[in-house]
């Protein structure tokens, strides 16, 4: 469910007036145009620093995953962006992260970003998952599966599950932002979910999977069975997506997630 945008001057004075208690006077913002998950999405100008700002009413089911962001965060690799501090204020969740300054990837077939997104998911996958309460890859897919069931889902890698380039934020290298979807899995379930991204910019099914098993090494070792279960319960799941809210992007990616199962299933003896 989207949440309408809004500026900072929108905010309700007592939530800004918060946000200053931990920032110092905000002098100017400016408002991201992309996203759809915030209420509040600002770049903040302050005498000592930038930041940026996110946030949603408390009352919004999409806090629920920004307070999932807030928790995971400390447990993330360097590359993402650090949370400075999380404030709930005149019915408002906000959280303050280190500024960036970068652009979206770009996923396109022989893009020079496509070399430090391996890097970043690498690094992730290389990074120890916390003893904290997560969603677990078996159970988010549970509804979705066939008869093989979703247990070869099932893992103990980090997995941030939602790798659109607008959640890769390039600089010098590739940064993941966005962990609405902090997931405990197998380690191969995050190259499955950029595979169909990288089909979305333009990659073949067989290239896309070339790409992956040449550069994320859980790719190259991962189960054709478990492959195969995910597939077929990911693809039910972005039919399910694309029913309930048919917008053409999402029609798009339920498609793909069939092209990929066929593909996939055509490859496995």
């Amino acid at each position: 469910m989207p949440v309408t945008r809004v500026h900072w001057d929108d905010l309700p004075l007592t939530a800004r007036e918060a946000v200053e208690q931990r920032t110092g006077p905000i002098l100017r913002t400016s408002t991201a145009e992309a996203g759809a998950n915030s209420g509040i999405a600002v770049t903040a100008h302050t005498v000592d620093a930038t930041l940026f700002i996110k946030g949603v009413p408390i009352d919004h089911p999409q806090a629920r995953t920004q307070q999932r962001e807030a928790a995971i965060n400390p447990y993330l690799p360097p590359a993402s962006p650090r949370l400075l501090w999380h404030e709930q204020a005149a019915g408002w969740d906000l959280l303050g992260y280190e500024h960036l300054v970068g652009r979206h990837a770009d996923y396109t077939p022989g893009s020079p970003d496509l070399p430090l997104v391996a890097r970043a998911l690498v690094e992730l996958q290389n990074t120890p998952c916390p003893e904290i309460e997560l969603k677990r890859a078996e159970d988010r897919w549970r509804g979705y599966a066939g008869p093989a069931g979703v247990e070869q889902l099932a893992g103990d890698t980090l997995l941030h599950t939602d790798l659109a380039p607008h959640n890769m934020l390039v600089t010098d290298r590739a940064h993941l932002i966005d962990w609405a979807w902090p997931t405990r899995g197998a380690a191969w379930i995050d190259p499955a979910v950029l595979i169909l991204r990288l089909m979305e910019a333009g990659h073949t099914a067989p290239a896309a999977d070339a790409w992956t098993r040449d550069r994320i090494p859980s790719w190259a070792t991962a189960s054709p069975a478990s492959v195969m279960a995910f597939s077929e319960a990911n693809a039910r799941l972005w039919d399910d997506i694309a029913r309930s809210d048919p917008q053409e992007w999402k029609k798009r990616m339920g498609s793909l997630a069939h092209v990929w199962v066929t593909y996939w299933r055509a490859r496995t003896p």
